[in-house]
This record gives C-alpha cells, sequence and structure tokens, in this order.
C-alpha cells in the first residue's frame, strides 16, 4: 500500500500551514476547494492534487465530486479548513465511512441553537434564547427578556448577519421578513459585557492545551461598524483566565469533542456572570493563531493537522510551551501592501502578510505592556491605514 491520503476541502483561502504538516508527515494531500480560490496562493507543493468545485456548500455536488474521486483514491482521512466545511467535512465522513467527527457532532460546532439548547440542558450559563419559530413562544420570550435582542442565524460564522433590536415591533418585521427562512434563526437576550475567547487542542476528549484571550472590541461592533480588530492575553494564572479554562473544558465535554481544535468566545458580563457564546471546531480566525504561536510557540494549524491524521490511533503530544503575554491588531487597510516601518517597538513579534490589510502582533512578560502598546498602535492605524468595508454575508 501507498502513503495514506487525507482530503483537505475549505471553502476560503486558510491552511497552508495544515497542509504543509499532513505532506511533511508522509500524506499524500489532496484539495478540494472553490473554482473562484484557484489562485490564491495555495501552497501548491504540499499538495499532491488540487480540485475545485462552483461551490462547497451543496451537499449532493460535494458527494458526488469527492466520491467521484474515491473511485481511483483510497482516501483515509477528510479535514475541513474552515468553519463553513465542518459540516459538509462531517457529511462526507459519515457517507464514506471515514474516521473523525460525525454530522451529530458537527452540528455542536456550527449551529448557533443547538450550542445553546445543549449548554442549557447541561447548567452552562448561556443568555436568554429563543429560536425564532414559534409565534407563541417568541412573543412570552419578548414579554419576559427586555430588550435589546439579538436575532442571529443559526449557522454563519463570526458576527455576519446579527441585528441588535430595542423596538419589539422592528423585531417582528424582520422574522416576518424571513418568511420560510425564519426557523434558521434565533433571537437572544443582549448581554453587556466582555468578549473572550480560548483556543485549545484537544486528543481522546481531554483537553490539553489551551489559551485565553480578550477581546478589546466586541467583533460585532468591529464588523458592524468597522474599525480596528485587537485581541490580547488575559492575565496569566488570573481569575479571569481560570474560569475561562474551566468553563471551555466544560463545554468541550458536552458537546463531544474527541480530537481536534476549539475556538470558543465568553462573555465576561457586566453583571459578574460569564456565559458561553459560542464555538467552532477549527483554527480561530484573523490571525488568532499568529498570536498563540508567538505567545507559546505551538502552531495551532499545525497540531490540528497531526490530530486529524492521528484520530486518536497513534500518540500525540502538545509541544513544550512558552506562556508569554501577547496582543495583536489587524485592520483592513488603504494600501495593498502597507509598510509599518513606523512601527518599531522591539516587542513586535510579526508583521501579518495579508494583501489590503494592516497587522501586528506583540509578545512581552507584561500584559501590562502589551495593553500599553495596543492602545498606542490604534491610533495610529486609524489615522495612517484604516480602510472601512460594509458588512457582506460570506459568498456561497
Amino acid at each position: 500500500m501507498g502513503a495514506p491520503t487525507i482530503l483537505c476541502i475549505s471553502s476560503y483561502y486558510k491552511g497552508n500551514q495544515f497542509l504543509e504538516t499532513c505532506k511533511a508527515a508522509g500524506w499524500r494531500v489532496i484539495l478540494v476547494t472553490r473554482e473562484s480560490l484557484l489562485g490564491e496562493p495555495w501552497n501548491r507543493q504540499a499538495c499532491d492534487e488540487v480540485f475545485a468545485l462552483p461551490t462547497l456548500f451543496e451537499r449532493d455536488m460535494v458527494i458526488r465530486g469527492v466520491t467521484y474521486l474515491a473511485r481511483s483514491r483510497q482516501i483515509d482521512r477528510i479535514a475541513p479548513l474552515d468553519d463553513y466545511d465542518v459540516e459538509m467535512a462531517a457529511t462526507l465522513r459519515e457517507h464514506m465511512r471515514i474516521p473523525g467527527m460525525g454530522e451529530t457532532t458537527s452540528h455542536y460546532f456550527r449551529d448557533k441553537l443547538a450550542m445553546r439548547e445543549r449548554c442549557h440542558a447541561r447548567g452552562v450559563k448561556v443568555p436568554d434564547f429563543v429560536h425564532a419559530l414559534n409565534d407563541e413562544r417568541i412573543n412570552e420570550y419578548l414579554d419576559r427578556i427586555p430588550p435589546p435582542w439579538l436575532i442571529k442565524p443559526r449557522s454563519a460564522a463570526n458576527s455576519f448577519g446579527i441585528k441588535k433590536f430595542h423596538d419589539r415591533a422592528a423585531l417582528w418585521k424582520l422574522i416576518e421578513e424571513l418568511g420560510d427562512d425564519r426557523s434558521k434563526w434565533l433571537i437572544e437576550r443582549f448581554v453587556p459585557g466582555d468578549v473572550c475567547h480560548v483556543d485549545a487542542i484537544s486528543q481522546d476528549g481531554r483537553v490539553l492545551f489551551a489559551q485565553a484571550h480578550q477581546y478589546r472590541r466586541p467583533l460585532m461592533d468591529v464588523a458592524k461598524g468597522g474599525g480596528i480588530f485587537a485581541t490580547a492575553t488575559v492575565e496569566r494564572g488570573g481569575t479571569l483566565e481560570k474560569e475561562l479554562l474551566a468553563m471551555h473544558r466544560e463545554v468541550c465535554g458536552h458537546f463531544g469533542l474527541r480530537h481536534g481544535v476549539t475556538h470558543m468566545e465568553f462573555i465576561c458580563g457586566q453583571d459578574g456572570h460569564l456565559y458561553f457564546l459560542e464555538t467552532a471546531a477549527r483554527v480561530g480566525g484573523a490571525h488568532i493563531y499568529d498570536l498563540v504561536e508567538a505567545t507559546t510557540g505551538v502552531c495551532l494549524w499545525a497540531e490540528w493537522a497531526k490530530l486529524e491524521m492521528s484520530q486518536g490511533e497513534t500518540d500525540y503530544q502538545v509541544p513544550p510551551a512558552r506562556k508569554d503575554h501577547g496582543g495583536l491588531v489587524l485592520a483592513l487597510c488603504r494600501q495593498t501592501h502597507p509598510d509599518t516601518a513606523q512601527f518599531d517597538d522591539p516587542e513586535i513579534r510579526k508583521r501579518i502578510d495579508l494583501k489590503d490589510h494592516v497587522g501586528l502582533v506583540v509578545v512581552s512578560p507584561s500584559r501590562e505592556r502589551v495593553d500599553a502598546l495596543l492602545a498606542s498602535y490604534e491610533p495610529r492605524i486609524q489615522k495612517d491605514y484604516l480602510a472601512f468595508m460594509p458588512e457582506a454575508p460570506p459568498s456561497r
């Protein structure tokens, strides 16, 4: 028999480090992406074959395409590289009887309603919510829960599609406009507070590595109003870090994750409570993985690839990790390839190489120093680089 084969599907350009890790481990690597992404700088040296479909969101098309490839190729693993591919990869695994996360588990990492229902049933605190389906239940919810309310698509990633309402009539108007698609949405109480995230690695149902960070602005505010995305490590060993890591472990156990990575978000409410917000079974976006690698030395993309190849059949150990503090700032830029030479602090560990974006990663033993650097960078980026693009739904 030849080398084992992993098929990676990606509806967005990302994950070269994943592909490179699989290739370096001696696996055959097949990449399946969208036709519109064939011109992106994928690492073709890490791919034995690259194929494309018009879309990766039509179930029958993808099943037919991948199973056609499987007529002449023994496919041993299937891995998604983007949040939008998690459910499709699970569908393919079950259809082709390939090891890895199945459809039922994948819904807990894609469907915001399924996440909330499971957490609520298991005693994990979540913002009050209701499915945007039954009129009587919605009205009872709106009678009981004061505004503002958020209405969210159940399966969109990040903050896409989320709208805030203070007026009941306006909310109902949108629900009616959704028509037969209203069942794809949920309504949730807006909880004011800071939003944090935990990025982690798990094997055999055990969390082996986890890093907690706090956004300097909620992602919803960045998505709606434009501006600068920034996040920083929470105080190492502090109360907040302990609470975030404990709730993350609990939720992972309830959702049944066996092997893989997670990006999980929480609200540190102004009411003093910690709330689960949402999770994903993939590497965090917006170059959060660069921040994690800069502060710990652990590459989440590479470790995820190892876990997807292994599926618990071989031993796995997380590399030794540092525990520095770090921060990431990233923004859409007026320049295609911005010159960031004006930022010359010795704590700068990485300059993000991303077309039409400006981004920096800083690392320091001191959280206070990280906060001071980010606070000084934000107005300079606002003045000299920042561009604004209105929110658009993800391409399907």
